[in-house]
């Protein structure tokens, strides 16, 4: 019992956590490529008749391309239709994009089919096909580029709209994202506190020895090995590697970010993308650094030319980078590359064992 006089509360503790709950909306993209072989043929097969593209699958769903050559009805004959079909049942709610690409290898796709907004699509409702009645003129599309050799392909982007839900989340502060990688820029950059000078062609690069050992076991057994004191080691020689592309490496170690080509190629005789790469690719490889070198070799699958295939090729063949070795090979034994490839000078210098991998992997598109 309180004693006489005293006052007794009644409040009971409050918990200042507080407790959120999300409705997240995201867009699964994906995409598809519908090839048209012998347009000439198709044409005639009459309005509201199309061919369609093999299923595919994109957030969850099942999809198809529907290719109208005559059009879809009479008021659009002179065009061609084109429409994307939700082939599984129920509802999807899902963003679209149809271009037709450059068969010119010049990169001007057409981007003219562009959902601006979310289509609700109900395969077991009324709405079930979205598209274009009038996506392109026969005429126009006839004496395009978009058409050569009687082939055209048309790409499908769909975005479908997913929701989920998260609750329970307690809140207490907002946390920063991290500034470390720009911190370690900026050491670079400064070079406060380096201890060590690499001479590259005709350009010097201070730097860490710590920070270079920490992020290659190269430059670890090069400093602090068995051989050498690494105390009287001021200076390092580096041979074989551009300055531009050890400049790139270097900003990775620090940074663990893959930096853009034309930050390090020279103004009188800039760098291609995949020039860079190549060389950036090679000196990962010679410091054993696997992710900055599977970050190149990604780039390098995205920028295969018939005019840089042979020697994308021979270099995935040096370094033992298996997936951009396969790319190449199969992009090389393409009925409309190989013929090109054949005529550049980076084809003459393939050793034996790629030429004979290529020879295997044209019998394997024949048989196809």
């Amino acid at each position: 019992m309180a004693p006489i006089g005293a006052i007794v509360s009644t409040k009971s503790k409050t918990n200042h956590n507080i407790l959120s709950s999300s409705s997240i909306f995201e867009t699964v993209k994906g995409f598809h490529e519908y090839n048209i072989k012998g347009y000439s043929l198709a044409k005639g097969m009459g309005v509201g008749k199309y061919r369609s593209s093999h299923t595919f699958t994109v957030g969850g769903h099942d999809w198809a391309i529907n290719f109208y050559p005559d059009g879809k009805t009479q008021d659009n004959q002179e065009y061609v239709s084109l429409f994307v079909e939700l082939v599984s049942p129920g509802e999807a709610k899902a963003m679209l994009e149809f271009k037709l690409l450059d068969q010119s290898r010049k990169g001007k796709h057409d981007v003219r089919g562009t959902s601006e907004c979310a289509k609700v699509f109900d395969r077991e409702g009324t709405i079930w096909l979205w598209g274009y009645m009038q996506y392109m003129k026969r005429s126009e599309l006839e004496t395009s580029s978009y058409l050569k050799d009687d082939c055209l392909t048309i790409h499908c982007t769909i975005g479908v709209v997913q929701t989920r839900d998260e609750e329970g989340k307690r809140y207490i502060a907002p946390i920063p994202s991290s500034d470390m990688a720009q911190n370690f820029k900026s050491l670079l950059e400064s070079g406060i506190g380096s201890d060590i000078t690499l001479h590259v062609g005709n350009e010097f690069f201070r730097a860490h020895k710590s920070v270079l050992a920490a992020r290659s076991p190269v430059f670890r057994a090069q400093f602090f090995g068995l051989v050498g004191n690494p105390a009287d080691m001021k200076t390092v020689t580096i041979e074989e590697v551009e300055p531009f592309a050890f400049k790139a490496m270097l900003l990775f170690l620090y940074s663990d970010e893959l930096p853009e080509a034309c930050e390090y190629s020279d103004s009188d005789s800039p760098c291609t993308l995949t020039t860079f790469m190549q060389h950036l690719l090679a000196a990962a490889d010679r410091y054993d650094l696997p992710r900055l070198k599977v970050m190149c070799e990604e780039k390098l699958c995205e920028e295969i030319t018939v005019d840089n295939v042979a020697t994308t090729l021979h270099l995935a063949e040096k370094h033992q980078c298996l997936q951009l070795k396969t790319i190449c090979l199969n992009f090389a034994a393409k009925p409309e590359n190989l013929g090109e490839i054949i005529k550049s000078d980076g084809y003459a210098n393939l050793e034996k064992s790629l030429l004979t991998d290529l020879l295997k992997t044209c019998a394997g598109v024949v048989q196809k």
